[in-house]
């Protein structure tokens, strides 16, 4: 037989899966609801997962008693950077997005907002395309460079949340999607629109750019095929040429059918939705908590800000000297517990050495002492005997055994009673003899002959004694309680004719 062909050393294997450096990089993020459910929470929560992909958890299964802190904790492995936070008070809806695992914390309020079936519903030309959902949004701010560090902290978070772009190196076949932000300083609105990218060719006729898009053109109201290229009015207001500032000159080969590399193309916006109106409200230093850097409704004076600083300060040393005292605590009673563990050990060991070495000698003091007890016992009582009943007490009555210990009783177990059976089974009785020449007979189990009740004095066995449907007279007290002078002996499936009384 051969000899059997092994495996594939793991030292030896290439194939590791590896993450590659870009995917790492890219911030990923997790979307989650908290707080009362209904108001459609969680069909936003959703949407917003879709805006947020690929580079999120969009299958991501949380439950009431998951903590913010469990996030945090698998958020290293799985290079987890934000937490987004959609949250429902008797109040109204809230966004928090965080940066992790140590904050900043900024906090919005959630106006108006719209779901994607809404808005898809709402167009008369529905584009909603999954390849675009491969490849990440881009992300476009309008009006976030006025003076505050509300407005900096915002547009930071904004633009970290989602990968950067290089220009130089940059794919265009990869930018499917948009997500505009814009900013009214007079309302304090942030405006959240979300779009799907489209680029067209300008300059070509209607039907040329059918053709050219690989669409079956409608020929049965024209005469020839030239007459379709060259009809005049074959545009409508809608699909018109574009203003030439919204035509772009496209630097690389796109994938869409009519755009030329170096030629002019138009860019069309289909919303994909959701819409999100949203006002910023607080921002906080750490994780869901911390200084508030920041709120637009509570303000605060400097003398004010120093008191919870001081407070803030003075909580944090009393949490670390509880630590370190817990700390203390924990490395002592490891100790002690380490000092009884070496304790009980030698104790075992030093039990296991006694047990191990002979007592030969002990055992033979020990045996003497009890032969000599027992002598002793044993004079005491042929003296008593002797006192009391004036004569010699009979040689066995008051003898010790010989042996010096004691047969240590043991009771009938189950195996000697089966052992007892076998050997009466084979030699039976040998008292018992019987046949020719005094042979023994086999052995015979001796069964209860069962009682005749009729042969019995009285004649009729269990119904002696009483009359039928009463009482004897003058006899007996007892009820015939089973009715049997009465019952029926005839059998099952039987003539009833023929046992008629």
């Amino acid at each position: 037989m051969g000899k059997p062909k092994r495996g594939r050393c793991a030292k030896r294997n290439k194939n590791k899966s590896v993450e590659p450096d870009e995917l790492v990089q890219a911030p990923h993020s997790f979307v989650i609801h908290r707080g009362l459910p209904g108001g459609h929470i969680v069909e936003i929560t959703k949407d917003f997962r879709k805006v947020m992909e690929p580079y999120t958890a969009t299958s991501l299964k949380e439950r009431k008693k998951n903590t913010i802190k469990d996030f945090v904790s698998v958020a290293g492995p799985l290079h987890v950077s934000h937490l987004c936070i959609f949250s429902r008070t008797s109040l109204g809806m809230y966004l928090k997005t965080a940066r992790l695992p140590r904050g900043p914390t900024l906090t919005f309020k959630v106006h108006n907002f719209s779901l994607a079936r809404d808005v898809v519903s709402s167009l008369k030309k529905q584009s909603v395309v999954d390849e675009a959902f491969k490849h990440a949004p881009l992300i476009v701010l309008n009006s976030f460079s006025g003076e505050g560090l509300h407005l900096k902290m915002m547009a930071s978070m904004f633009q970290n949340m989602f990968p950067t772009i290089n220009l130089l190196t940059v794919d265009l076949n990869t930018v499917r999607r948009c997500v505009l932000l814009n900013y009214n300083p007079a309302t304090k609105l942030i405006d959240f629109r979300h779009y799907n990218i489209r680029v067209v060719p300008v300059g070509i006729s209607k039907g040329v750019k059918k053709v050219v898009q690989g669409k079956v053109p409608d020929l049965s109201k024209c005469n020839d095929i030239a007459e379709f290229f060259t009809k005049a009015g074959m545009l409508s207001e809608s699909e018109a040429e574009d203003d030439p500032q919204h035509q772009v000159t496209v630097p690389q080969k796109l994938k869409s059918r009519g755009n030329v590399e170096e030629g002019k193309s138009a860019i069309r916006l289909t919303e994909l939705g959701p819409r999100l109106t949203l006002s910023l409200i607080k921002i906080e230093d750490g994780l869901l908590d911390g200084e508030v850097l920041y709120h637009d409704l509570i303000h605060k004076s400097e003398e004010e800000r120093e008191e919870i600083q001081r407070k803030r300060e003075l909580k944090k040393k009393l949490k670390e000297k509880r630590k370190r005292i817990q700390e203390e605590n924990k490395k002592k009673k490891e100790e002690i517990k380490a000092q009884l563990k070496e304790k009980s050990l030698k104790g075992q060991k030093e039990k296991s050495e006694l047990k191990t070495q002979p007592e030969n000698g002990a055992q033979s003091g020990a045996k003497m002492e009890v032969t000599q007890d027992e002598n002793t016992q044993a004079d005491d009582d042929r003296e008593y005997y002797r006192e009391e009943v004036g004569e010699e007490p009979d040689k066995d009555l008051f003898s010790s055994r010989p042996g010096g210990y004691k047969r240590k009783f043991r009771p009938l177990s189950h195996g000697d009673k089966r052992r007892k059976i076998e050997d009466t089974r084979q030699g039976g009785n040998q008292s018992e003899r019987g046949g020719k020449g005094g042979q023994k007979k086999p052995f015979e189990f001796k069964t209860k002959k069962r009682k005749d009740f009729k042969k019995e004095k009285g004649g009729a066995g269990r119904d002696r004694g009483f009359k039928k449907g009463g009482r004897q007279a003058g006899k007996g007290k007892r009820v015939d309680k089973t009715n049997s002078a009465n019952r029926d002996n005839r059998p099952v499936g039987g003539n009833a004719r023929h046992y008629r009384r």
